[in-house]
């Protein structure tokens, strides 16, 4: 049944180079395939069991969003609300217009603006901005202001600390103009953390984490813990070339590295470590709703809400995006909603279909990235055939 899923999966190790993976399908709450293969430590020739611990990076963003949901049903924080009045650094920011925006080209989907003029912004951010990727942010995280939060801080670059330290930078665009893949969902880390008291990592704890029993998921772990985490491997960012683990893949540590910018630093976009069995119950609980989202509450984060103008930059073909996650495009025949991280991570939840799917690696830049959507479509294929 799964007889294609399966051969794509071992088509990751055997010609692209990934040292292991893992892959998991329920079709109504029930598991119907589950696979894992390959090593979790290459070098060591260690057998993956199933139970490994990951950076999931930007597969964070959905929890983060989910976060930020369970605020907006509560009538904590709203859409609507200004960012400055949480975060008062962002009452006055500047754009940078003109100039030329140009693609770093170690990650081409990240953009810097090169030349032109730093003008005042005529749009104010909002909290929906925030969700949405269209608040005029970079993914710069070696930025000025980062760099001098952490001399300020001793390396410890706290989260709200390092959200009102980004004010200081100038916007890509005017708020609401575009959308841009930034550092949006970390400052809506911030956001939650100013407007539930708590330290955000440990409201996802509490409300999220426990609720779910999630008990290997962390957005902060602890210094003592790090030798839990799989091994960790990154392809050459330029070539992305695999074949050759001995000379292509490195070893890397499995610290959230680069979107880790302090020890205190809880980055709302990229820094949960968790594994693959509590991710799924994390999915699970999105795809049923009722459980930390109401099912308005998902219906709301799943809509898409970008404007014509706004659907020009998103990058994701066939799907548009809502709050926090990409969301189906009906007359691209999409019908899953989700998101994918740096390091391999990929997830869809299909409530139409009532598929839930995720995918697990551990190696960053691979040139698996762009085929990772053929994982679930094999996997709805052979669930729906179509």
């Amino acid at each position: 049944m799964f007889e294609e899923l399966e051969r794509l999966q071992d088509s990751f190790i055997n010609d692209y180079g990934i040292p292991g993976n893992d892959c998991i399908v329920l079709k109504d709450g029930k598991v119907v395939y589950r696979r894992f293969a390959g090593y979790s430590d290459l070098e060591n020739r260690i057998p993956m069991n199933g139970k490994e611990i990951y950076n999931i990076y930007s597969c964070s963003k959905p929890i983060t969003a989910a976060a930020g949901m369970q605020l907006i049903e509560k009538g904590v924080i709203r859409l609507e609300d200004p960012l400055y009045e949480y975060i008062p650094e962002y009452r006055n920011v500047y754009v940078h217009t003109g100039g030329e925006l140009v693609p770093d080209p170690a990650f081409p989907k990240r953009v810097t603006r090169v030349g032109g003029e730093f003008v005042p912004a005529k749009n104010v951010i909002t909290i929906k901005d925030l969700f949405c990727m269209t608040a005029g942010f970079s993914y710069d995280t070696d930025a000025k202001c980062f760099k001098e939060l952490w001399d300020e801080t001793d390396g410890r670059c706290p989260t709200v600390e390092a959200a009102r330290a980004l004010a200081k930078e100038p916007l890509l665009f005017e708020p609401g103009a575009q959308w841009e893949y930034s550092l949006c969902l970390d400052v809506l880390a911030a956001v939650i953390e100013i407007a539930s008291g708590k330290r955000f990592g440990e409201y996802v704890r509490e409300n999220i984490f426990e609720p779910l029993d999630m008990k290997d998921s962390t957005f902060l772990l602890p210094a003592e813990k790090l030798d839990a985490v799989c091994a960790q491997y990154q392809c050459d960012i330029f070539t992305r070339e695999m074949k050759n683990c001995g000379k292509e893949i490195n070893n890397v540590d499995c610290r959230c590295h680069p979107y880790k910018i302090g020890s205190e630093y809880e980055s709302g976009g990229a820094g949960c470590i968790s594994t693959l069995e509590d991710y799924v119950k994390f999915m699970e609980a999105l795809r049923k709703g009722g459980v930390i989202l109401s099912k308005e509450t998902t219906d709301l984060m799943t809509t898409d809400m970008l404007n014509a103008q706004q659907k020009k930059t998103f990058w994701q073909a066939g799907y548009s995006y809502g709050l926090g996650v990409r969301v189906p495009d009906p007359k691209q025949g999409t019908t899953d909603f989700g998101w994918s991280g740096a390091a391999g991570a990929y997830m869809a939840i299909d409530r139409i279909n009532g598929i839930t799917f995720y995918y697990a690696q551990h190696v960053l830049f691979s040139k698996i990235l762009d085929m990772r959507a053929d994982l679930y479509s094999a996997a709805r294929r052979a669930l729906t055939g179509r």
